[in-house]
């Protein structure tokens, strides 16, 4: 179950933008007692989306994951559950290629993600995690090798496109910057246009709250503006839909005439019959229509009406 906002918008976030990459599960369930992954995260042997787009986001996605985001900095406790998590999905896995009689090698088991708003050098230190600057951004810090797992402080990474994606799940100034960022991007850019309706769709559900801290406040000002852009683009589509809507419904109105009024003068008069023909013509493609049309003059009633019931059978 979900357990706030915030996680309803990060699963939702990370399920639009690593989709495009492979499978991607929300609230995966994990054997013994009941227990979820936040995301569960596998890359397709063949993606048409470059991971590159997501920048470091893409990198952690490189192989099978789980993906645990905090809105504030975890607990020891939190993550230890994590990494129970991840223990039991591996040793699910070893037990599945032992019934394969395979050999599941280490490189091949997922990987843990502990995506935290922020991470003090107590909590980090009290998991010796340590940081590998030649492969890893600042704010990467990895665990014991054979835990593959790591914990990324989001408010520790640089401020860079790469890091972009990930610096959206933060919290305060670091969030504030990559919304910032985010609204600068072009505007036909796809993940800026659901990145903005899933971060706006988010602060609709926390503003009626009780318990907003300052920053959930400064971030519902920043998006305001936006939330009213949103609202007016919205309604321009709306109208031109119902432009365009309208423009279909005239059309189709005068072509109806002008096919009753042919009816009438090439037949005499427009009768039950005839007139049960109108609908099946309105139905034709343009080409068919003015190829009928053309055609009329040289068509008895018996072979039009032949005509439109053998298609109506």
């Amino acid at each position: 179950m979900t357990r706030t906002p915030y996680d309803q918008f990060s699963k939702q976030f990370l399920e639009e933008l690593l989709s495009p990459l492979g499978e991607v599960k929300i609230a995966r369930e994990v054997p013994g007692e009941a227990r979820q992954v936040d995301v569960w995260f596998s890359p397709a042997s063949q993606s048409t989306t470059d991971p590159e787009v997501l920048g470091l986001l893409g990198r952690l996605a490189a192989s099978p994951c789980l993906l645990e985001p905090f809105r504030k900095q975890p607990t020891p406790t939190e993550v230890r559950n994590c990494l129970l998590k991840l223990f039991l999905i591996q040793a699910e896995l070893q037990r599945e290629a032992e019934r394969n009689e395979r050999r599941i090698q280490e490189t091949d088991l997922p990987k843990l993600w502990i995506l935290a708003s922020s991470a003090s050098e107590t909590l980090l230190n009290g998991f010796r995690a340590y940081r590998n600057e030649e492969n890893w951004s600042p704010g990467v810090y990895l665990l014991g090798d054979f835990f593959r797992a790591a914990v990324v402080a989001i408010n520790q990474l640089p401020q860079t496109q790469a890091t972009l994606w990930l610096r959206i799940l933060g919290k305060g100034k670091t969030q504030q910057q990559a919304i910032a960022e985010l609204v600068a991007l072009p505007k036909d850019n796809r993940l800026r246009t659901r990145t903005l309706d899933l971060l706006l769709s988010w602060s609709i559900s926390i503003e009626g709250r009780q318990d907003l801290d300052e920053e959930d406040r400064a971030l519902i000002m920043q998006l305001s503006p936006l939330y009213q852009e949103r609202l007016e683009q919205q309604l321009e589509e709306g109208q031109r839909i119902g432009r365009q809507q309208g423009q279909q419904e005239g059309m189709q109105a005068e072509r109806r005439t002008t096919i009753e009024n042919l009816l009438r003068v090439r037949y005499g008069s427009l009768d039950t019959q005839l007139s049960s023909m109108i609908e099946p013509i309105l139905q034709l493609s343009t080409e068919d229509y003015t190829l009928l049309l053309l055609q009329l003059s040289n068509l008895s009633r018996e072979d039009l009406l032949s005509r439109f019931q053998n298609q109506s059978n």
